[in-house]
């Protein structure tokens, strides 16, 4: 494939891309707090539709929006504050859930996967530092030289996205491993939900006040 980076670009394509996604952000803690709280299964649902959501963001990418997006600080603004309005939504719901039983292991009454996969996607659809990362990260992979632009930049963002939810999986397992555990703590039983509504939240505080000033 001539298309893609020489093997030494590559190398330092997959391992920059690896450092950035091994540092926990907002997508990692949302499957984190879904693993918590749902168990595996949740956290391995809001990993494929933080993944989904990637892929959105390499196709407006790919087609130049993700130009217009920056470019546009009114479109900015709105794509940031509406993701935090709906992560705020998400912690709400969480705080005015009932404690479930402790010999249960879902905390109040389990969501469909499906939604939980739906609010994945739509938590990284609306998260502009997305569009931001591909268009400041990828191009500097992508060269003329090697053909069509928009075919490179669309192979490297589908490389980036599959990594990413590999990661994402890892994490979800391992924090739905660790919630096992502590369900059987009546004190975590007790204050779960209000953990996770408070991680939620607190994802919803820090995109609205980042990115503050557009550049």
């Amino acid at each position: 494939m001539t298309f893609l980076p020489p093997t030494s670009e590559m190398f330092i394509f997959v391992s920059a891309a690896a450092i950035l996604l091994l540092i926990p952000g907002p997508a990692v803690l949302y499957v984190v707090a879904r693993s918590m709280d749902q168990g595996r299964a949740a956290g391995l649902a809001s990993a494929a539709g933080i993944a989904v959501g990637t892929l959105v963001h390499v196709l407006a990418a790919t087609l130049g929006l993700s130009a217009l997006l920056i470019s546009s600080a009114l479109a900015y603004s709105a794509v940031k504050y509406a993701g935090a309005c709906y992560l705020f939504y998400l912690g709400i719901k969480k705080f005015r859930e009932r404690p479930g039983n402790a010999g249960h292991y879902f905390q109040g009454n389990p969501i469909p996967l499906g939604k939980v996969f739906a609010q994945g996607v739509l938590v990284n659809v609306l998260n502009p530092k997305t569009a931001i990362f591909f268009f400041a990260f990828l191009p500097q992979f992508v060269s003329p030289a090697r053909g069509q632009a928009w075919l490179q930049f669309l192979a490297l963002g589908m490389m980036f996205a599959v990594m990413g939810w590999t990661s994402d999986s890892v994490y979800a397992l391992s924090a739905g491993s660790a919630a096992h555990w502590l369900r059987r703590k009546r004190a975590f039983m007790a204050n779960e939900g209000y953990v996770a509504g408070t991680v939620y939240m607190g994802l919803g505080l820090a995109t609205a006040v980042s990115g503050s000033r557009h550049k």
